[in-house]
């Protein structure tokens, strides 16, 4: 990867802000879908696609191609945008998210928008699909092959056991090519993740499969950036990247608040602004940084 700058930093900033005001036009413009984890994940799909990826948005097919394969398919807003503003299709397509025959559905379907490397829908089956996809490239390109596969699950997917069947095989296929990021925001659906089924540390427990583990900030860039250089230089087993994130980042009401994951802009929630509100009041936080930046500097 190329040297991480303060200029280039800046501009990764930039990035997550432009992704994570178009998340939330697109969820109102859709009136249903998942607000929390795609603010949440905005800044590492920024580093992903704007940093670390080998991709090429002109040539989506190019073989040799990272690839980046989602698990917890409700949080594609993040995705989608990313791939939006990254080129892979009109930033104006965003606007159709979940309206009856677009390539946008509510769960990624590769069959709808090619440029996707996996449909996912059922939490848990993700890692499976990204374990598969790196024993098949070392099938196929053998040790020479220099690609890389990203899997992304939520902390909430965790829950599901197919994840540690795909874990321990990772670990016995010494899987060097597979890394993996988990959204630690300790929040699902039903409730906070530790009050639902508690995980403790989700660091340990990858250790204890014998994956390279690390836990990081996932807002700071340098972190981000600095975990998957170290993962990619780890060549005999796969490697996790814990993320802490902030569930609804960058917008005040709804950041940390589990009643966020599953609801867009415009819900009628006891103790939130007013749903008429709620659209205007995040674009303004998200555009003026919660208030630190003058509407004359936007």
């Amino acid at each position: 990867m190329p040297n991480l700058t303060d200029d280039k930093i800046k501009f990764l900033e930039e990035k997550a802000k432009a992704i994570r005001i178009s998340i939330i036009e697109m969820l109102v413009a859709a009136g249903s879908g998942h607000s929390a984890g795609p603010l949440g994940m905005s800044d590492i799909f920024a580093a992903l696609y704007f940093f670390i990826l080998r991709h090429n948005p002109a040539e989506p097919f190019w073989e040799e191609r990272d690839r980046l394969i989602l698990s917890n398919g409700h949080i594609n807003p993040v995705l989608y945008a990313t791939m939006a503003h990254a080129g892979y299709f009109p930033v104006s397509e965003l606007l159709t998210l979940r309206k009856f025959g677009t390539r946008l559905q509510g769960h990624p379907h590769r069959e709808y928008l090619p440029m996707l490397e996996n449909s996912s829908g059922p939490l848990g089956s993700g890692l499976s699909q990204a374990v598969g996809m790196a024993i098949a490239d070392r099938m196929d390109k053998g040790k020479t092959s220099d690609r890389f596969f990203y899997c992304l699950l939520g902390d909430g997917e965790l829950d599901e056991g197919q994840n540690w069947e795909a874990i321990m095989l990772a670990n016995k296929e010494r899987l060097g090519n597979l890394i993996v990021f988990v959204d630690r925001n300790n929040i699902q659906i039903d409730g906070y993740t530790e009050d639902v089924m508690p995980l403790d540390s989700v660091l340990h427990k990858f250790e204890s499969f014998g994956w390279h583990a690390e836990e990081i900030d996932g807002h700071n860039f340098a972190e981000i950036i600095a975990a998957v250089g170290r993962a990619q230089a780890v060549f005999d087993g796969p490697s996790v990247i814990v993320a802490r994130t902030i569930p609804g980042k960058g917008v005040s009401f709804m950041e940390r608040d589990y009643k966020w994951h599953g609801n867009p802009p415009g819900t009628d929630i006891p103790g939130e602004p007013p749903k008429d509100e709620q659209a205007k009041i995040a674009l303004h936080d998200l555009r003026t940084l919660g208030g630190q930046i003058t509407s004359e500097h936007q």
